[in-house]
């Protein structure tokens, strides 16, 4: 079962977070090492679109350490409100589900 996550992105700034995988059972680091990792963002569950995407990257691969990233850009682009959001890994043949949850879009005055 994937871990569920709350995340706040301030709409037309940069956005970065670290997000580190641990086993349920052991509470051992996940060795991320070879691991192609995807995440999208939708404003529903129902929502055909996509509404936007994370840059992922592995910062610290045997400490399970993940990175989300988006551009003030990206960001700008994001409606105001709560969107959905998971994080998919593949290793080899194997596709998971590491990271889920929601997302709240907060407006930009500036």
């Amino acid at each position: 079962m994937s871990e569920y996550v709350e995340l706040y992105i301030d709409q037309g700034a940069d956005y970065s977070t670290t997000i580190t995988i641990q086993d349920d059972v052991t509470n051992l680091f996940t060795n991320v090492s070879g691991y192609v990792i995807t995440s999208n963002l939708k404003r529903s569950l129902l929502s055909q679109s996509i509404s936007g995407q994370f840059s992922c990257s592995v910062t610290d691969a045997s400490n399970g350490e993940i990175t989300l990233s988006m551009t003030e850009a990206n960001t700008a682009n994001l409606h105001i409100g709560t969107h959905m959001f998971d994080i998919k890994v593949i290793v080899g043949s194997s596709v998971s589900r590491l990271v889920e949850g929601i997302i709240i879009v907060v407006p930009a005055i500036t």
